[in-house]
């Protein structure tokens, strides 16, 4: 199988003091794939690495993907700016038309289409300030769909949010896969890793295993998982072990 992304010998570091410690592994290309771990494992630290969102990253990151999508956390989308859920949405398009460019009606029809395909048909008007969390969440996955995106990068996009909208969400995540879109999400909710995604990359600050979501998420390997996760020390020093690249 095809990777989408491989990861090799990946350190992702704050102050020299690794969040994420030589991670190598390789997420399949076309299928659905799951983050999970104890907390403060390093999971979200991972998601932006492959973004090269994090401050300090070593190693080596192979991405096939021509276009990349990223839903970040709630907590780090400021909705106090003013804007409409249509033109947030149209905001999965702003690498067509730019910050002084004009949506084409094509743009504005795709939009609204998204808009529909996440159950708020009626809403485009709506500022966004107004919506409830899971309200909310059905905005920026719609924006997403407007993105079009081989890779889709997710974190936590099921947090605080109804379980109604947990449902519909992870329609619009199957039909990514029946595209063969690769999508890849932080998740904290083990038994619906184990129903819903059939890959799965199990983290504690080091890779404890990535692969099959019945092998990876383990009873065995959920315990040692925890247990490296409780042995961690933040206060330890700074990580010199040397980086070995692969050709």
């Amino acid at each position: 199988m095809n990777a989408a992304l491989k990861l090799v010998d990946l350190t992702v570091s704050y102050d020299r003091h690794p969040a994420v410690h030589h991670v190598s592994a390789e997420i399949p290309s076309g299928e659905m794939t799951a983050i999970v771990g104890p907390n403060g494992a390093g999971k979200s630290s991972l998601l932006k690495a492959m973004l090269g969102l994090a401050p300090r990253i070593e190693g080596k990151i192979e991405c096939t993907a021509k276009r990349i999508a990223y839903l970040p956390q709630q907590a780090e989308v400021d909705r106090s700016f003013p804007i409409s859920v249509l033109d947030t949405v149209l905001l999965g398009r702003w690498s067509r038309f730019g910050a002084f460019g004009k949506a084409r009606k094509v743009d504005i029809h795709d939009a609204q289409h998204a808009i529909e395909s996440v159950g708020l048909g009626g809403f485009e008007r709506r500022p966004i300030d107004t919506l409830s969390v899971g309200q909310f969440q059905r905005v920026l996955f719609a924006r997403l769909l407007l993105q079009d995106a081989d890779l889709v990068l997710l974190d936590e996009p099921f947090a605080a949010i109804d379980a109604k909208t947990v449902v519909d969400l992870m329609d619009v995540i199957r039909r990514w896969q029946a595209e063969k879109r690769t999508v890849v999400a932080v998740l904290h909710d083990i038994d619906q890793v184990r129903r819903d995604f059939p890959n799965a990359l199990l983290l504690a600050r080091e890779l404890v295993d990535a692969g099959p979501t019945s092998r990876v998420l383990s009873a065995e390997n959920l315990l040692r998982a925890r247990a490296m996760a409780e042995a961690w020390d933040d206060h330890a020093g700074a990580c010199d072990v040397p980086l070995k690249l692969s050709a």
